[in-house]
C-alpha cells in the first residue's frame, strides 16, 4: 500500500486565495448561507463582523446585485429571479452543521431536514425541536389570512429584533465555532 503525501507551501503572492487553504486545511466546514432578497441591512452588517471575528465562510445568496466587503470570508451568489430560485440554491448547497440565515419557514424546515440550523432575522432559532411546529402555525396564520378571518402580519422590524438576532447568532457561533 502506498501513501500520498502533498505538501502545501504559501507564499506571499497568493493574497485572499491563502486563507481559503488555510481555512481547508483547519478543517472548518461550517458556513453560514443568507437568504438575501429582502433582508434587513442591518443584520447584514452583524453577520459581516461575526464572520470576520470567527473566521467562518458567509454567502449571501439573492436574485440581485449585492454589495459584499472585501473579505476572504465573504462572497455572494446571484441566482436567477423567480420562485423559490434562491431557497433551492441554499438547500443545494447546505450541509449539516451549516447555518442559513432567513425569514422564510418552508425553507428553514428545509434545512433542518438537512441537519443545518436556521435562524430568523428577528433573533429565532430553527431546529427540529421546533421548525415543524413554527411550519404549521405559519400555515395556519396563512390560511386565516387568505380567508380573511385575520389581517395584518408581524409586526415592523425594530431595535428589539435586532438584539435578538445578534444575541442568537452570537450563542449560536461560541457554540459551534469552538477552536
Amino acid at each position: 500500500m502506498g501513501f500520498l503525501i502533498i505538501t502545501v507551501t504559501f507564499s506571499k503572492n497568493l493574497g485572499r486565495n491563502q486563507d481559503y487553504w488555510v481555512l481547508y486545511l483547519e478543517g472548518r466546514r461550517m458556513q453560514i448561507l443568507v437568504d438575501a432578497d429582502a433582508f434587513p441591512g442591518v443584520i447584514v452588517d452583524i453577520l459581516f463582523r461575526a464572520v470576520e471575528r470567527v473566521r467562518v465562510p458567509l454567502i449571501l445568496v439573492s436574485n440581485k446585485h449585492l454589495k459584499v466587503p472585501q473579505s476572504v470570508y465573504i462572497s455572494s451568489i446571484r441566482v436567477s429571479a423567480g420562485f423559490d430560485v434562491a431557497d433551492n440554491r441554499i438547500v443545494a448547497m447546505v450541509q449539516q452543521g451549516d447555518l442559513v440565515i432567513t425569514a422564510d419557514i418552508p425553507l428553514a424546515d428545509r434545512v433542518v431536514e438537512k441537519g443545518g440550523y436556521a435562524i430568523d432575522p428577528r433573533g429565532e432559532l430553527y431546529t427540529e425541536a421546533n421548525v415543524k411546529h413554527r411550519l404549521a402555525m405559519r400555515n395556519l396564520l396563512d390560511e386565516l389570512r387568505n380567508g380573511g378571518m385575520i389581517t395584518g402580519g408581524p409586526s415592523s422590524f425594530g431595535r428589539k429584533d435586532i438584539q435578538s438576532f445578534a444575541y442568537q447568532l452570537d450563542r449560536f457561533l461560541t457554540k459551534h465555532c469552538k477552536d
